[in-house]
């Protein structure tokens, strides 16, 4: 699937660049002894991790369905997007923090930071070219929804995990160049410490971030309101049902939904002819909307149904 290679691509290339980085940042920091260099080590070190997690739970979600998860293994990948959080937190910011109070206690003699700079560099313009690579993949999908609505919207945690840990990256390097400049300047090599527990704040405040929506994820989030309002909008067209009472949703995966409906079929409808119209619905929904994996239609009197209320976008 088209939207599946996207987010290999930007896995792939945050993955490739992160290993390299962190490379140069280890050894950046042993020969210059800076503790923001180091902190940046570890965090592209998380960074390389957090890919390899979610590539191995993209391939674990895409095992086809079986007797014991009839819906498939689609939500497999929310849960290793929440342990992504959890290791930004502990294994980046806490690390982080860690290192920082420890350099501001016991500050080590500055040295040549050349070759810190030089990392510096050759990281952004890596880290760059990666957020780059994710902010494109994510801006495709956003259908002309403001980028803080598209993250909270969206079902696929590669994509924002991807760009919200390269623009944290990124604002580390930022961090990490000004506390060697800053050290040096005032000769003072406690503050590279304050910049690694700076460092160390801004990946507690991703983790967070990230942690609350793949926890939304792994509790079932409902699809997007347009597909709601269409699934209505085609329920309203058939002349056989007479009042829709509700339609929920819940994707079993980033690209699969499950959709449970209930509605008022006509009084006078024989059995026969009910049947026929269910079939006839599915093969309609599933060719207006394919991310409709499974499809449940349930005949209920509106009486005694529980009433949802028509979707804004599913009326006139």
């Amino acid at each position: 699937m088209p939207h599946e290679r996207s987010g290999n691509l930007v896995l792939y290339g945050a993955l490739g660049a992160n290993v390299g980085i962190a490379v140069a940042k280890f050894v950046a920091s042993a020969i210059t002894g800076s503790s923001s260099m180091l902190t940046e080590g570890v965090h592209s070190l998380v960074d390389s991790a957090n890919q390899m997690l979610l590539l191995y739970g993209q391939k674990r979600a895409r095992r086809p369905p079986d007797a014991a998860h009839p819906f498939g293994y689609g939500r497999e990948l929310y849960f290793w997007a929440f342990i992504v959080a959890i290791l930004i937190f502990a294994g980046g910011a806490g690390l982080s923090v860690y290192e920082g109070l420890d350099h501001v206690r016991h500050p080590e003699p500055l040295r040549d930071p050349t070759v810190a700079y030089v990392v510096l560099v050759v990281g952004a313009a890596l880290e760059g070219a990666s957020w780059a690579i994710a902010v494109r993949a994510f801006d495709s999908g956003r259908r002309g929804r403001r980028w803080w609505e598209s993250i909270r919207q969206s079902k696929d945690p590669a994509n924002f995990i991807v760009l919200f840990e390269d623009s944290a990256a990124l604002i580390g390097l930022a961090l990490a160049g000004a506390g060697i400049w800053a050290s040096h300047h005032y000769g003072d090599p406690r503050l590279d410490g304050i910049a690694s527990i700076a460092i160390g704040l801004v990946l507690a405040g991703v983790a967070m971030l990230l942690a609350r929506e793949a926890k939304g994820l792994l509790i079932g989030e409902s699809a997007d309101a347009t597909i709601i309002a269409t699934v209505w909008r085609l329920l309203d067209a058939q002349p056989g049902i007479t009042a829709v009472n509700h339609v929920r949703t819940v994707h079993t995966s980033p690209d699969a939904v499950f959709v449970a409906i209930s509605a008022d079929f006509a009084d006078d409808l024989p059995m026969g002819k009910a049947e026929l119209l269910i079939e006839a619905l599915e093969t309609k929904m599933k060719a207006a909307l394919p991310e409709l994996t499974s499809i449940y239609i349930r005949p209920e009197r509106r009486q005694d149904a529980l009433i949802q209320r028509r979707p804004v976008e599913a009326e006139g």
